[in-house]
């Protein structure tokens, strides 16, 4: 099993998100749109297929992260809650990717 740091994580949400606000630029649609229109099949006659598939490229990478993140962020506040309070300090914990 490969595992993943949290910078990792970060990193590559950041770059997603740089490819992400080209294409939203580019075409003045947000990518939640875009995702949801390409994953149903309902856009163009494929005129734009190598913009499109790396756009959603990089929307699947940005929610694939994120979801990550959430998750060593749910983790590591349950590690760290004594009673009442949360003691966080700075750490880099590292992920297993699936």
């Amino acid at each position: 099993m490969s595992t993943i740091t949290l910078s990792d994580i970060l990193d590559d949400i950041q770059t997603a998100e740089q490819g992400l606000r080209k294409f939203e630029q580019r075409y003045w649609v947000s990518s939640d749109h875009f995702y949801n229109l390409y994953s149903r099949g309902l856009l163009d006659n494929g005129e734009n297929l190598e913009d499109f598939s790396e756009w959603a490229g990089h929307y699947k990478l940005r929610q694939k992260r994120l979801t990550a993140l959430e998750k060593i962020s749910s983790d590591r506040i349950a590690t760290l809650r004594h009673g009442e309070t949360v003691e966080l300090t700075p750490a880099e914990p590292v992920y297993p990717i699936a």
